[in-house]
């Protein structure tokens, strides 16, 4: 999962818990907001039959006290003003038929769900009743009692919910856009980043990055830089190691080339003379004891070996390239090939693109990489049919590539995993020219391709 994405979602899990809580803090708000009312309403009924008592009590100073309160001219609606919404308000010691006063409840709030007005009461508890002396001064002159409505309580409460949620949706909306953009801003040098880095994987280890606001990408982007420096110098280190190995292997192939020619191939004909002339004189005596027949022999082994050391003399001398050029020596290659045995695989030649002015270490790289593969198919597969296809892309991307398919089958992952000397060969020589080998399964085999850069 993108880093975005996942950033994103921690944010909306973060505003999801937020709502939530402010969800039920505004409901323990709302709910316990008329507990609120109830006391302000004792309070404001309170004051204003003070005010009527002490009024009372100055014209009427002839009655008794206990008769001052309460009076008509308190239910009035200038009192019906100063008890709020869904609280009732009553005067004690209460008279006979004396009601409460309450405050308009009808149309307070919006009906809220079945699941809210039971859930509620459970968990916040229920409301009390709110008592306020008529005069701290004047105990006889009663007191007022404020009973919150329960049922006006919660639909106040649900509705105050429901407005909060809209404000609350609508700020967590924003947040959570404004904050994803700002998110998706701050890590769009990420991508830049992991671009750098595929390109380093291809081989392209000089990648420069845009300077970066952000301290911590900035110093990201510089290790990124200094690692891709770092890769390139030992990239140029190991491939003129392995240029030197492989010169140095030339050299030692070279030496064993003469070595066999000048000590072997002396041998071999001083052999072949011994064994002729025992035939030869076995003849003139006439002698039926299979000494003639024991030098032919001789001569047939030595024969076979001669063709043998010719081979091994063929891959350890200069490879052709140098000599013919490479389109002439991959010709040369595949017609020996043919030429060996009829009974032989198909080999097809494709050369494509032109290969006159192809020469030096590229070339020799593409004429050993035919080679070798070339002998892994014919000597290790039950191939029918191989192709081999040289392409010279030109362009920008100026390279050689060499492409060798058979259709004997084989094991592409194991053979890519195998350590033998030619294979490794190979890797070492395209890895020393700064290309790249492949080995993958084809439609009924398996090819190998090899891409070796030309120096403009």
């Amino acid at each position: 999962m993108r880093l975005v994405l996942q950033l994103v979602a921690r944010l909306l899990l973060i505003v999801a818990l937020c709502l939530g809580a402010a969800t039920v803090w505004a409901t323990f708000d709302a709910y316990r907001s008329i507990d609120r009312a109830t006391a302000a309403s004792a309070q404001r009924v309170a004051q204003a039959l003070q005010a009527l008592y002490w009024h009372e009590l100055l014209l009427r100073s002839s009655r008794a006290r206990e008769h001052l309160l309460p009076v008509p001219e308190w239910r009035t609606l200038e009192t019906m003003k100063l008890i709020s919404p869904g609280v009732c308000v009553e005067f004690q010691p209460a008279t006979a038929f004396e009601k409460p006063l309450c405050g308009q409840s009808e149309g307070l709030g919006k009906t809220p769900p079945r699941w809210f007005a039971s859930i509620v009461p459970t968990f916040l508890g229920s409301h009390a009743e709110v008592v306020r002396p008529v005069s701290p001064r004047a105990a006889a002159a009663g007191t007022v009692v404020a009973t919150p409505d329960a049922a006006a309580a919660i639909s106040l409460a649900w509705e105050y919910v429901l407005n909060v949620i809209d404000v609350a949706l609508l700020m967590a909306a924003a947040i959570a856009l404004l904050a994803s953009l700002a998110i998706a801003h701050a890590l769009a040098p990420a991508r830049a980043i992991v671009t750098a880095l595929q390109r380093m994987a291809r081989g392209q280890y000089r990648t420069r990055l845009p300077r970066f606001r952000s301290m911590e990408l900035a110093m990201i982007g510089s290790a990124v830089g200094e690692l891709g420096g770092r890769l390139e110098e030992a990239t140029e280190q190991r491939a003129a190691l392995t240029r030197r190995l492989i010169e140095i292997r030339d050299d030692e192939r070279r030496a064993l080339a003469r070595e066999l020619h000048d000590e072997f191939g002396q041998n071999l004909s001083a052999i072949l003379a011994f064994a002729n002339t025992i035939e030869t004189a076995s003849a003139k005596q006439n002698k039926d004891d299979g000494i003639a027949q024991d030098a032919r022999m001789i001569s047939q082994a030595t024969h076979h070996l001669m063709a043998s050391l010719r081979d091994a003399l063929k891959r350890l001398r200069n490879p052709l390239p140098e000599e013919l050029g490479l389109e002439a020596s991959l010709v040369n290659l595949v017609d020996s090939w043919r030429s060996q045995s009829a009974a032989r695989p198909t080999i097809q030649l494709d050369l494509r693109g032109d290969l006159t002015d192809i020469s030096g270490p590229a070339a020799t790289t593409a004429y050993r990489v035919a080679q070798e593969c070339l002998t892994n198919a014919l000597r290790h597969s039950a191939a029918r049919e191989i192709s081999l296809r040289v392409e010279r892309r030109a362009g920008e991307d100026d390279a050689l590539v060499i492409r060798v398919e058979d259709d004997g089958g084989g094991d592409a992952a194991r053979v890519a995993q195998s350590a033998g000397f030619g294979l490794t060969g190979i890797r070492e020589r395209v890895a020393a020219a700064g290309g790249s080998l492949s080995i993958l399964p084809a439609s009924r085999g398996l090819s190998v391709a090899a891409t070796i850069p030309l120096a403009a």
